[in-house]
Formats: structure tokens, sequence, C-alpha cells
């Protein structure tokens, strides 16, 4: 039986299951090419000067140069968690595209996009907190 087939026969099943596979072959991604090290130092650097950010809140000069501070660290943060999204975008647009023509036919035709990003976004906070991903 072929997967078309099984879509078919009962498409809500069917785009859970998809996108539980994409939202783990994604995570994977992400994991392999996200720089972990970087990306926890960068979070424990946002982390104190949100902590020096509560104790000078009544000095203005003060909490201007600790915000400029923070934002010095976004670029870095941005170049990241660019990397994983770049290699997984263009196979995501191609699963999308099958995705839409494959369930067009069928009686979730309006709404499988909305099945599809229910379901992935608490796959992927459930895979996640699995495997401690945060």
């Amino acid at each position: 039986m072929a997967i078309t087939e099984l879509i078919q026969i009962n498409p809500r099943i069917s785009i859970v299951i998809l996108s539980l596979i994409a939202s783990l072959i994604i995570t994977i991604i992400s994991y392999f090419l996200t720089d972990r090290g970087k990306m926890k130092e960068i979070r424990e650097r946002q982390k104190e000067i949100r902590l020096e950010l509560k104790q000078v809140k009544n000095d203005p000069e003060k909490v201007m140069e600790l915000n400029k501070k923070m934002m010095q660290d976004f670029p870095e943060q941005m170049r990241a968690s660019l990397k994983p999204m770049i290699v997984t975008i263009v196979p995501i647009l191609i699963f999308f595209g099958w995705l839409k023509s494959t369930f067009a036919g069928t009686d979730i035709a309006g709404t499988w996009l909305w099945w599809y990003i229910i379901s992935s976004i608490i796959f992927s906070i459930l895979i996640r907190k699995i495997f401690g991903l945060q």
C-alpha cells in the first residue's frame, strides 16, 4: 500500500505522523549544526546582564549601557541559529509542496496546514524536552 493511499484513508493521523517525522528530522539537524557551547555562553551572558538590569533599573545611563551590551550578542546569536535554518529551508519547501498537493484531495484539504502546525509545535516541544535540548 502506497503512502498516498494511507493518507487518503486517514488524513488526520497521516498529517500528525508526518509532522512528527519532520519535527524529529529538523530537531536533529538543528542539534548537530548549532554551536551549543557558543549558544550556552551567550545565554549565560544575557542572564547576567538581565540580573544587572534589575539591580540598576533606576539608573538610565547604566540601563542604556547594559541594553547595548545585550544587543551586541544579537548578531552572533542570529548567525548561530541561521545555519540550521539555511540547511533545512529547501527540503521543507519541497515537503510542504508535496503535502499541499497530497492533502488537497482529502477531507482535511482546507485545514491540513493547521493540523500540521499544531502537531508540529507539540512534537517539537516534546522532542526537545525528552532529549534535553532547551
